[in-house]
């Protein structure tokens, strides 16, 4: 069977195959999307753990740097050989004294400064070499409100940024405490000490920011441009890109000593490494759907087949048994329902078989019934001539002429007797009499005779309207019979009188004869069927056998006869060839 679109519709394992894949390929759909999400989701919670961690553990070294850088300030600030040398005021003196000392307990990269209380710088040990902290710090007065505690934070000078601890220096004096020096020691950020925090972090990568500008980081030249531009269009979101990757990001100012943001500190950490397990993970799911579907599919196919097979043979019984062939048989494999359903089968074909096998005799012998009495319907009038005929030559003395009539009612009757009982023969074997040719009108006029007495006792008129003479090759009896028929069947519908008329035309190569009456009709409920023998309706005699013999002649000459539309009464029209051609129609009789 085909569709509007010209493509056949799928059997049933294609529609098992296609399902089956269907929903392997959804049910791992919702399930990839459902892990991918979690993935994803624990990812980038992974990430956010990482950058916190991050950051503590920076907070934790930028403390014990802190700490350190403090430390040493107040053991420096402490000795006595060394506030013997700051009271000097040399910078030379205070090198010497100081300097040894200092070099030994800080940093290559650490820097240490003394200053008067105004900041102005005195001296500066160790350190970075060139560095470009200039001869005044703001940073000391700004930290001389926390004075004499020692104070921490972040300094941004000429451009850098450093990491300090502010301690002050204290002498006595007649009015208590004085103010000597402040010590000023931290560490330059730059991308040495980046690099130190991302290497303790485990990889996280550090920007520092101040006065707009990157100061240090970890990341390339070209990564770190586009980052700083970014993040100077006013970054939005979860998410921060160099351009390249995507890093969860972690935002945390630089507080100086007064506890002012002088900067921001930002820590990333990459989705790389997460996007490629994303991927891989995707790969995986892809492999493994491919495989699922595939393993699926076969194991479908295969037991989509154990069920198929059945059902095929059960729809190829079926089809036996539409072409009434109740023999054929399905062989049962197993015991579930499918092998329940084939022994339900083959029963149901016994039983079939049993059923119309009854059928069949019940309906021969109703069928006999049947013609037995159509045939004494129709040998009752020729029987009933012959023997009122003889009764009439037996009991009464009648002249040589009204014997003669009588003796030719008798035969004619006999003769019709005989021509029904060789039309019941010759239609039960197939058999056909010999054409000549005829003349139609003759034929015609014929039944009209044959049926004048009748119809002048019911007060029915018989018409007759032929057109041009017309002659065809018939069987001549077996056609009158038919307009006998017609003309028989029309009288027994108007008992109480009416009107018969028969009329003649030529059209092409067929010649139509209509039989009209103004009887009451056909009836609705037989008309599709009247043409079917044993169907009729309203008689008091006969069973229906006539039409379906008079639609048996004349396809038999390769005509036909309907029923057409009549106001009032009923129409018959028969066409009939005007030339044989090859041999005639015959068509089986339902």
């Amino acid at each position: 069977m085909r569709n509007r679109f010209g493509f056949g519709s799928p059997s049933l394992l294609w529609k098992i195959l296609l399902s089956t894949s269907v929903a392997l390929t959804a049910l791992f759909g919702v399930t990839g999307w459902i892990v991918q999400n979690h993935v994803i989701n624990t990812t980038s919670l992974t990430l956010e753990e990482e950058v916190s961690s991050s950051f503590q553990a920076y907070e934790s070294l930028w403390k014990s740097r802190a700490e350190k850088l403090g430390l040493v300030s107040l053991i420096l600030s402490g000795m006595s050989d060394v506030r013997a040398a700051f009271s000097t005021g040399d910078q030379a003196t205070i090198r010497d004294t100081a300097g040894e000392l200092w070099a030994k307990i800080s940093d290559e990269n650490a820097l240490f400064l003394v200053t008067d209380p105004r900041g102005r710088v005195i001296a500066s040990l160790g350190g970075i070499p060139g560095s470009p902290i200039s001869r005044d710090l703001p940073v000391v007065r700004a930290a001389a409100s926390q004075f004499p505690r020692q104070a921490a934070g972040f300094m941004e000078q000429n451009g850098h940024l450093y990491q300090i601890a502010v301690t002050p220096v204290y002498v006595e004096s007649t009015r208590g405490p004085a103010l000597f020096n402040v010590l000023v020691a931290g560490y330059a950020i730059d991308a040495l000490v980046a690099g130190q925090f991302k290497k303790s972090t485990g990889g996280s990568e550090f920007l520092f920011f101040s006065g707009g500008r990157v100061i240090a980081s970890t990341l390339n030249p070209r990564a770190t441009a586009q980052f700083a531009e970014n993040v100077s269009a006013g970054w939005r979101g979860d998410s921060v890109s160099d351009g390249v990757f995507e890093y969860a990001p972690l935002r945390k100012p630089l507080i100086d000593v007064e506890g002012k943001p002088v900067g921001e500190l930002w820590i990333l950490r990459s989705f790389e490494s997460a996007r490629q397990r994303i991927s891989a993970l995707r790969r995986e799911m892809v492999l493994t759907w491919l495989c699922a579907v595939i393993v699926g599919l076969a194991l479908t196919f295969l037991l989509a087949r154990r069920i198929v097979e059945p059902v095929n043979q059960l729809d190829r019984a079926a089809a036996e048994v539409a072409r009434q062939n109740y023999d054929f048989r399905l062989s049962v494999r197993s015991d579930d329902e499918l092998g329940r359903l084939a022994r339900t089968f083959n029963a149901m074909c016994d039983s079939i078989r049993s059923a119309r096998a009854e059928l069949i005799r019940q309906e021969r012998i109703a069928t006999i019934g049947r013609l037995s009495s159509s045939i004494v319907h129709d040998l009752r009038n020729p029987l009933a001539a012959i023997y009122g005929g003889a009764e009439m030559l037996v009991d009464t003395e009648l002249s040589t002429p009204q014997m003669k009539r009588l003796a030719a009612n008798i035969y004619r009757a006999s003769r019709r007797i005989q021509e029904l009982l060789q039309d019941l023969v010759n239609v039960s074997r197939g058999k056909r009499e010999a054409s000549e040719i005829c003349n139609l009108r003759e034929v015609v006029e014929a039944a009209c005779e044959a049926s004048a007495s009748a119809a002048e006792s019911q007060g029915v008129t018989i018409t007759f309207d032929p057109s041009e003479e017309v002659e065809l090759p018939i069987e001549r009896a077996r056609m009158e019979r038919v307009f006998l028929n017609l003309i028989g069947n029309a009288l027994e519908a108007m008992p109480e009188g009416g009107a018969i008329h028969i009329s003649e035309k030529v059209e092409g190569d067929f010649v139509l004869i209509r039989v009209t009456d103004t009887g009451p009709g056909i009836l609705p409920s037989i008309r599709a069927r009247l043409f079917e023998p044993f169907v009729s309706a309203g008689k008091k005699n006969g069973l229906g056998l006539g039409l379906a013999l008079s639609r048996q002649t004349v396809l038999d000459h390769g005509g036909e006869i309907s029923v057409e539309d009549g106001s009032p009464g009923a129409r018959f029209a028969v066409r009939l060839p005007l030339h044989k051609t090859g041999q005639p129609r015959r068509l089986q009789a339902v």
